[in-house]
């Protein structure tokens, strides 16, 4: 008898079945629609501080984003194309390519990376 208590008639199994159908359909909406909120904060994250690059009148400390340190150390050699897609940078967002573009030569200036052809090698 115990094991008979273990089975559900088809019925409410369809029914379970469908409420959970219908539960994974609203969380995934609510995923949605927080990736696209997440999405949107985190580029005007990256406006945001590129800001102090584009601004040529700017006085005070830049502060150089740790990803593209972190991703010109670990590669050791990139290409541009290469550390934008690594960045999370859309090569289409023309401010963005500008503030990543005067941060390369800056750090070149510094002698911290060198130009090669098209990307850049860390020199440290």
């Amino acid at each position: 008898m115990a094991e008979n208590d273990e089975f559900k008639p088809r019925r409410e199994i369809v029914e379970e079945l469908d409420a959970l159908k219908k539960e994974i359909k609203v969380l995934h909406d609510d995923l949605k629609q927080k990736t696209i909120v997440i999405d949107r904060y985190e580029a005007e994250l990256k406006r945001f501080r590129s800001e102090s690059f584009l601004d040529k009148g700017y006085q005070g400390v830049r502060r150089y984003p740790k990803e593209l340190v972190e991703v010109l150390k670990a590669r050791g050699s990139v290409d541009n194309y290469r550390l934008l897609e690594d960045l999370g940078i859309d090569p289409k967002e023309s401010d963005l390519v500008k503030a990543v573009s005067i941060q390369l030569e800056e750090l070149e200036e510094y002698g911290m990376i060198k130009a090669e052809g098209r990307g850049w090698r860390w020199i440290g």
